[in-house]
């Protein structure tokens, strides 16, 4: 039987969840994509919390003009000046079973121009 688009990221998920985790040092970041908003976090996985976390719905960001792409990118540069405040540069890059393309891609980009490394 074929596999619908929900059970197919959900295998690609958790094939990268076996590898990528975060640790206080090096906290994982995580992306969840909607249709319509894109969420970012950093995750402790030895502790099981969230660091920091930024999203599209946040009032700084929802107000700006552009596109979804350009959106996610502003996303990951918010995530970045969050992270630098709690002395957090380096962070494992989880995209949830996303292809590394577009929205996802940007808010990588928009991260790393932020200042993370991964």
């Amino acid at each position: 039987m074929k596999l619908t688009k929900n059970q197919r990221r959900t295998r690609i998920k958790n094939r990268i969840r076996k590898i990528v985790s975060g640790t206080e040092a090096q906290p994982r970041l995580s992306v969840f994509r909607s249709n319509k908003e894109i969420y970012a976090q950093l995750v402790n996985d030895v502790n099981g919390s969230t660091i920091v976390s930024s999203s599209s719905t946040e009032k700084e960001i929802s107000k700006t003009k552009g596109n979804k792409t350009e959106t996610a990118s502003l996303v990951g540069k918010k995530l970045a000046e969050k992270a630098a405040s709690k002395g957090i540069k380096q962070v494992s890059f989880d995209r949830s079973g996303y292809l590394y393309h577009g929205r996802v891609k940007s808010l990588a980009d928009g991260a790393r121009e932020g200042g993370l490394k991964f």
